[in-house]
């Protein structure tokens, strides 16, 4: 199977510290501004961004106070197919998301079933006053209307290739690569 590197760690750390640079802009300062990662990989790529955005914003303490997890696993569409994972905590920051400005995170955008799963996991949680979504990579794909906001690597791929990422968190070491064949 060919593999091929088209981010490596430093790739990342650039595409990583664009994308605190786009939501800090773009919400106008880092107040009111939640992060939540969508596990596996989302929630230590939220957790990164928020130290990002909390250094950009010179308060390194607030990293802790941005920064949450929304697990998705019982709002799937594809739960009678029974491929899904354990489900695992949402940890939601003291101050809630109502009035906030939620930023969900992920990895990968691929068919956008993760990110509606996500959108309705939200609703019950509160409020928030927007949404929007960072991913490390957008490949394309969509199943469904939804675009992400902050985007590290735009990534054309065939639907027959894998887009894989890896993070020291979890892996060992930060990286996307894109393994199989064309169609």
């Amino acid at each position: 199977m060919t593999q091929r590197t088209v981010l490596d760690a430093p790739d990342m750390k650039r595409a990583m510290t664009r994308i605190a640079h786009e939501i800090i802009e773009s919400n106008k300062g880092s107040g009111d501004l939640v992060l939540l990662g969508i596990p596996r990989r989302g929630v230590p790529l939220a957790t990164r961004l928020a130290e990002q955005i909390a250094s950009i914003s010179g308060r390194p303490e607030m990293a802790g106070e941005l920064v949450g997890s929304l697990d998705i696993t019982m709002y799937r569409d594809d739960l009678r197919s029974g491929s899904y994972r354990a489900p695992e905590p949402t940890t939601i920051p003291a101050e809630g998301i109502d009035a906030k400005t939620v930023v969900l995170v992920d990895d990968v955008l691929f068919s956008g079933r993760t990110i509606r799963a996500a959108l309705d996991a939200l609703s019950d949680l509160g409020r928030p006053s927007r949404v929007r979504l960072a991913v490390l990579v957008d490949r394309g794909h969509r199943d469904l209307p939804i675009r992400a906001d902050h985007v590290g690597k735009n990534l054309p791929t065939s639907s027959s290739e894998r887009v894989n990422v890896s993070l020291a968190e979890i892996d060992g070491e930060d990286g996307v690569t894109i393994s199989g064949g064309r169609e």
